[in-house]
């Protein structure tokens, strides 16, 4: 916002040079007729005196002023104007075929996914422990595998307690056949009895705390915020978004993981679509842009995709 003084020459960012046009006062030699400067007293005295003779006038000091500009004004050491950061050339229009194809919200993560896995008439921790449990399970597993185990899980009361007093091999048992299930069943103990003992049943709120939990990723930890917190802490990157974003050219360069992806992502996405990336890249990774065999013919973005020509078949 321009000030008034940024109208003209602020007298703050310059600097007053003066040049005197004579010589200065009482800095001469003390000689050739020059007298010595008279003190405080004797020169009152003196200006009181009718009969002494007139001194002589001093002429009158002509004073040069300049205006010197500061180096704020000059530029020196301004910063220059920042480059637009980069972005993707047709991500509005991609995004907007992408809702278009999505609008239905029929793909499994619409009805399956973890917002949809706990029980909303049990206690607010409870619903948050239920919450980070089925994204647990979800990892490397399909979304219908990830309720079935939920629902069995809870049909036997699924609080933190309840998975301390189950024992390890009924534990699998109710959630098989998740992938990797064995890991999950250590990673279920060893998580439920770290909730217990620090957070008193309940889950950590921040994204540090969740990822060092033990079987909890940074995808898991921010859907874990956002369903569970109502907090939006990060683009939660899973296989079908880091596939979908690589496909339409959404990182500036090809990424080899997720978090990569995630921090590609979130260098360039405005913040306020990034809870919505999630759900919507991965039911359109589910019905459309599948891993293999992608129904390019059936998706708008066809002429926008960068990956297209190598991936649809006539």
């Amino acid at each position: 916002m321009c000030s008034a003084q940024d109208s003209g020459m602020s007298m703050a960012g310059v600097r007053m040079v003066t040049r005197s046009r004579s010589r200065d006062l009482g800095t001469g030699p003390r000689g050739g007729g020059d007298e010595a400067p008279l003190r405080r007293g004797e020169a009152a005295a003196e200006g009181k005196k009718s009969h002494s003779p007139a001194k002589r006038q001093r002429k009158t000091q002509k004073l040069s002023v300049t205006y010197e500009a500061s180096d704020h004004e000059k530029g020196e050491g301004a910063k220059p104007p920042e480059a637009p950061g980069w972005e993707p050339p047709d991500w509005q229009q991609q995004l907007v075929n992408i809702r278009t194809m999505r609008s239905g919200k029929d793909a499994p993560v619409d009805q399956l996914g973890a917002e949809h896995c706990y029980d909303p008439s049990a206690p607010p921790k409870v619903q948050r422990y239920q919450v980070l449990l089925s994204l647990m399970l979800s990892s490397q597993t399909k979304d219908q595998v990830t309720a079935g185990a939920m629902q069995r899980l809870r049909a036997r009361g699924l609080t933190v307690d309840s998975i301390l007093q189950t024992d390890d091999s009924t534990l699998g048992t109710l959630i098989y056949p998740v992938g990797f299930w064995r890991s999950k069943v250590k990673y279920i103990k060893q998580t439920s009895a770290i909730l217990q003992q620090r957070y008193g049943g309940d889950i950590p709120a921040s994204v540090a705390e969740l990822v060092a939990l033990p079987g909890v990723g940074p995808k898991m930890a921010h859907l874990a915020m956002a369903v569970a917190w109502g907090a939006v802490s990060g683009i939660a990157v899973d296989t079908h978004v880091h596939r979908i974003a690589n496909r339409l050219g959404w990182t500036k360069t090809a990424t080899k993981s997720p978090e990569k992806t995630r921090a590609a992502l979130e260098a360039w996405l405005p913040r306020e679509l990034w809870s919505e990336i999630n759900g919507l890249l991965v039911g359109f990774g589910q019905q459309t842009c599948l891993p293999v065999h992608p129904h390019c013919q059936a998706c708008l973005n066809r002429s926008l995709c960068p990956a297209a020509r190598s991936l649809c078949r006539p």
